[in-house]
């Protein structure tokens, strides 16, 4: 974790997230998203950008999770194309419903327990 990093989930920075399972770090980034996607159908683009944020800081951390080691490439292309849908070209054609698609599984999974 880097210290001198000012983070917006400090109780999660401080270790608690890599308590979580993947499955459970990727609900949390998918209701990030999630807010994301509504705040910018408000056209509220400061909390869109700030929400976004938030989601970034967890991808990150989710990233940094040695745990996750294995999940690399797809933690990595997740956060690429996050980056692309709200603040790039969409070079990868994303839409509110493929993120969603994408992450309801998980927030279904984590909610049961897995």
């Amino acid at each position: 974790m880097n210290k001198t990093r000012n983070y917006y989930h400090k109780e999660l920075a401080g270790g608690r997230w890599q308590q979580l399972s993947l499955v459970e770090q990727m609900a949390n980034i998918g209701s990030e998203v999630f807010r994301t996607i509504s705040w910018r159908n408000k056209g509220n683009d400061k909390l869109r950008t700030v929400a976004f944020e938030r989601t970034l800081e967890l991808a990150d951390l989710t990233i940094e999770d040695p745990k996750n080691i294995d999940r690399l490439k797809e933690i990595t292309r997740m956060r690429e194309v996050l980056v692309d849908y709200f603040f790039g070209n969409n070079i990868y054609g994303s839409c509110d419903r493929s993120w969603e698609r994408y992450f309801y599984p998980f927030n279904l999974a984590a909610r049961a327990g897995h």
